[in-house]
């Protein structure tokens, strides 16, 4: 039987995104005061993004667990952080991690990196659904509808 890549489309985004921040973080350290969300540090934005940062990486580490898992066993992941989005790995970055790096970075430069990867995440998904549409079917499709995509709440009931 076919196993299901781990990876998915995390080497498409990451060949974009990671030299994105790398340059983000370059030009933040060099030009602090153009790219600062205040001019002086800030102790609130510093701690906020530490706070932000051990959610973010507990979340991407409960991820990373249970995708193992559940490749190991070739079975859709509907538990866990897979229970409030499909895409929690992906989230947890965009969503989570960036974001707090950019607080204890104190850059709003670090903070378009989300915004890259969301749009590279968008452009590259399908391919990852047409896979697991192959793989597990209606099983899939009924996952698919009854959970967010991409954020960890149900952002179209706000909009009916």
């Amino acid at each position: 039987m076919r196993k299901l890549n781990f990876l998915g489309i995390g080497p498409k985004i990451a060949v974009i995104l990671l030299p994105w921040l790398l340059i983000s973080f370059v030009l933040s350290t060099h030009y602090r005061k153009v790219f600062a969300f205040t001019p002086e540090k800030s102790s609130l934005l510093f701690l906020s993004g530490v706070v932000i940062l051990v959610f973010g990486l507990i979340f991407y580490g409960s991820t990373v667990r249970l995708l193992l898992k559940g490749l190991k066993e070739t079975r859709l992941l509907t538990n866990g952080a897979f229970r409030l989005c499909q895409n929690p790995l992906y989230a947890s970055i965009i969503l989570f991690i960036i974001p707090a790096l950019s607080l204890i970075f104190n850059s709003w430069l670090i903070l378009t990196s989300s915004i890259t990867g969301y749009i590279l995440f968008k452009i590259n998904i399908k391919k990852e659904y047409i896979e697991l549409e192959k793989f597990f079917g209606g099983e899939y499709l009924k996952y698919k509808n009854e959970t967010p995509e991409f954020f960890p709440i149900q952002i179209k009931k706000w909009f009916r």
